[in-house]
């Protein structure tokens, strides 16, 4: 797909620490934990308060890693300004890039070379009353450029990729006009993606003992590449791991937002929550809705019960025909979409499946048809099964792309044509996938069944903490979902190159990584842009990466309370334009 991805409820916000928002991971949820505070979470909207239903529970306070890079920490990022509002630019429900000014501006100086400013504004300042320097943005840049690394290790974990800022001198910094340039050696197609407020600097520099202006002067000191520096190491542990959370943190520097609203309540797991409260120091327009509460309900009967009785007032839940009747004879409003995003199954290109017959073998055998019949066309009829990676049906390159990658000739399954590639063998198949997911599990046991026909032996990995596995090597294949942030072409190297942030199945094509880094030096030439995507595209189905599913249907369901809602197709989701809601008196 032709974003940047994050995991998530299928296909954490908004703009990742690097550039374009990472893809996010789709269908994971989390089971334990105690129920929700009701002086806290376990209301619905009263007064100036929305409570919202979310699948996946929060585990971050940073999704710009590829450890916590999920939807629901997304959506607590773009509400708290980590790449989200309050930054440089957010992603219109149109897809398209809209300046952010509440904090700063980002000029095009030049398109060859291309160089790029960003200023800050004199009023901008963090919700702890520190004001915003030309060191946060240096900070966002150290992370996402890997500057500091050697190309194949980085200190700092990144959900997406280092491409495009991996291609820039260290910025320009002129502390006094509070301007921070970036000059590029190469053109950069996401260059207008490329968001730097992100995580504040004076946070990350108490973890050495510095002051912001300390470590940026030691960024500056320190040669580009350098290996085993305990005082970036120290940083990078911080940046990975240091934002996780499982209880309310007691350092409030975790907490530190640019957004309108900072994190003001938190319990962990399934029936849990997190609450948001307005930013006191935010200068943006000021917020209609006081207190966000987000409840983390992993079921989705449990969340139309909920709306029903007023306990949350808005939900997002995974959009099937049992859901969609429910809320219909319970009188809820409801809005239906297509999300930019898409169920597949990956197969990882190590162990079983380092051989390209059995690959091949086994994709012959997943009944795509009977997939899309059983768990999309009851909420959308006209739905049909999906044949790219790089594209969903919705959108206008789709059809081309169809007619040339070859998905097409993997629709029904070809079990004669699988025993014989296999010719007798009977390989175990170990397949990872969300045990919380209904329509997971739907898909599971249908490929499940074929598979055993051609001789497969299949291992049921079922887990509801299925995305900590992704890329741990100790299953063969995963049925999951990408979740799009809507514009931007990030994910192509973060998904399908060599080495990159969400290639969790070990996909290596030299051929690929080079038409990727193509795609990433294009400035308005649309045309080859779609030329090399579909090659990509082609390119997986010839190496029999795994399979495309469906493009995942969505809808938004309300109690009536919420004025300003609109459907939004993109990871961001139904918080994306919070700033136009308002309780309906």
């Amino acid at each position: 797909m032709s974003n940047s991805f994050k995991r998530g409820r299928a296909l954490t916000t908004a703009i990742a620490f690097s550039a374009a928002a990472a893809m996010v991971v789709s269908g994971c949820t989390t089971t334990g934990g105690d129920d929700t505070d009701e002086s806290t979470g376990g209301d619905g909207a009263t007064g100036s308060t929305v409570s919202i239903a979310t699948t996946n529970a929060l585990t971050s306070l940073h999704s710009g890693t590829a450890e916590h890079n999920l939807n629901t920490n997304g959506m607590v990022d773009y509400l708290t300004g980590n790449g989200g509002l309050g930054s440089f630019l957010t992603i219109s429900n149109e897809l398209e890039v809209v300046p952010d000014t509440t904090n700063g501006t980002m000029e095009l100086v030049s398109e060859d070379p291309l160089q790029v400013k960003y200023t800050l504004n004199e009023n901008a300042v963090w919700s702890d009353g520190t004001e915003m320097t030309v060191d946060d943005l240096l900070l966002s840049w150290v992370i996402g450029s890997g500057w500091f690394g050697d190309g194949d290790e980085n200190y700092f974990s990144l959900a997406g990729s280092t491409a495009g800022l991996n291609t820039t001198d260290f910025p320009e910094i002129d502390r006094d006009a509070r301007t921070l340039t970036l000059n590029y050696s190469e053109a950069y197609v996401d260059w207008n993606l490329v968001n730097l407020i992100t995580k504040p600097a004076h946070v990350f520099a108490e973890q050495v003992d510095m002051s912001a202006e300390e470590l940026t002067q030691f960024f500056t000191d320190t040669e580009k590449g350098e290996q085993g520096n305990e005082t970036l190491s120290t940083l990078g542990e911080f940046h990975n791991t240091g934002y996780a959370i499982t209880q309310m943190p007691t350092d409030e520097s975790l907490l530190v937002s640019a957004g309108p609203y900072v994190v003001s309540d938190f319990q962990a797991n399934d029936g849990g929550f997190v609450q948001l409260s307005p930013n006191e120091n935010w200068q943006g327009d000021p917020v209609q809705v006081e207190t966000i509460i987000l409840k983390f309900i992993g079921d989705a009967s449990t969340q139309i019960q909920q709306l029903a009785n007023g306990e949350v007032n808005v939900i997002e839940p995974q959009a099937d025909a049992n859901t969609l009747q429910s809320l219909e004879s319970q009188g809820s409003d409801v809005i239906q979409g297509d999300q930019l995003s898409y169920d597949h199954i990956d197969l990882t290109f190590d162990g079983v499946f380092a051989d390209a017959n059995v690959r091949e073998a086994f994709l012959k055998t997943i009944p795509r048809q009977a997939i899309v019949d059983s768990i999309v066309k009851p909420v959308n009829p006209e739905a049909s099964v999906l044949n790219s990676q790089l594209f969903v049906s919705s959108q206008e390159q789709y059809a081309e792309a169809e007619a040339a990658n070859g998905y097409d000739s993997f629709t029904e399954p070809d079990i004669e044509g699988a025993k014989e590639l296999l010719a007798g063998a009977t390989p175990e198949v170990r397949i990872l996938y969300s045990s919380d997911n209904p329509n997971r599990v739907n898909a599971f046991r249908l490929i499940q069944q074929s598979a055993e026909e051609a001789g497969f032996v299949i291992v049921d990995e079922a887990d509801p903490e299925w995305s900590a596995r992704l890329g741990s090597g100790d299953y063969d294949a995963t049925i999951f979902g990408w979740v799009s942030p809507g514009a931007g072409y990030a994910g192509l190297p973060q998904i399908f190159k060599t080495g990159g942030g969400g290639n969790y199945n070990n996909y290596s094509n030299t051929e690929v990584d080079g038409w990727i880094d193509e795609t990433q030096t294009l400035i308005d030439d649309e045309e080859r842009m779609l030329e090399l995507q579909i090659m990509i595209d082609t390119a997986t189905a010839e190496d029999f990466y795994g399979l495309p599913l469906f493009q995942s249907p969505g809808l938004v369901a309300s109690d009536g309370s919420v004025d300003g809602l609109v459907y939004n197709p993109t990871q961001t989701g139904v918080v994306h334009n919070i700033l136009e809601w308002s309780v309906v008196e």
